[in-house]
């Protein structure tokens, strides 16, 4: 019977311990199976998984297919406060300013606004977003803040009547109603009898 005193490993499922360092008589070879010199064949020399000795590994030369976030990824152009400096008191710094004074290049979802530096003076600034310290710093300068409606994405298509400007004195447009299809109706009707006129009984004579 068996008890927890005498169970045993089942025969062939456990090896000794393979001794290397032995020398030639170990059965393992003189150098142990690591073969002569080189990376592999010193102590805690080993390479990761995919190593390819330093050229593009296969899996990122492979091209990558499915669903990707990075295709929703916004940026925008930074601006620090102490860049606005430049502007003169009272004006109104909007895309085209910044964009006339070298400090916006490119195409990008908007422009922000960051707190790095310190704002001299007053400015009206139109912007898309806005850090809370730039903020904070603007409106303690005496200046205001005005956030533009989100854009659309570059390639997105806007519907003829928004692209299109209502003429002046013209009446706005509506939408057109589909029209309702009417119901078919079956022209053949089935064919009605027509009644006999009642026969009247004749009155008995008493």
């Amino acid at each position: 019977m068996m008890r927890l005193h005498n169970m045993r490993p089942r025969p062939g499922s456990t090896h000794r311990v393979k001794r290397l360092g032995c020398g030639e008589s170990s059965g393992h070879g003189k150098t142990s199976g690591k073969g002569h010199k080189g990376q592999k064949a010193r102590s805690g020399g080993s390479l990761r998984l995919g190593f390819e000795g330093g050229q593009m590994p296969l899996i990122r030369r492979l091209p990558k297919r499915g669903f990707n976030n990075a295709a929703f990824h916004k940026t925008f152009a930074i601006i620090n406060l102490d860049e606005l400096n430049s502007f003169k008191a009272g004006s109104t710094v909007g895309e085209e300013q910044l964009r006339a004074a070298n400090l916006v290049r490119g195409h990008g979802a908007g422009i922000k606004i960051l707190g790095g530096g310190e704002l001299k003076h007053a400015l009206t600034i139109e912007v898309d977003r806005i850090s809370a310290s730039a903020r904070e710093k603007i409106e303690k300068a005496g200046g205001t803040i005005t956030l533009r409606a989100a854009r659309a994405p570059q390639g997105a298509r806007v519907p003829e009547e928004a692209a299109a400007p209502e003429e002046s004195g013209s009446a706005p447009k509506t939408p057109r109603k589909k029209p309702v299809a009417a119901k078919k109706t079956s022209k053949k009707k089935a064919p009605t009898k027509a009644k006999a006129p009642a026969r009247k009984k004749p009155k008995k004579k008493s």
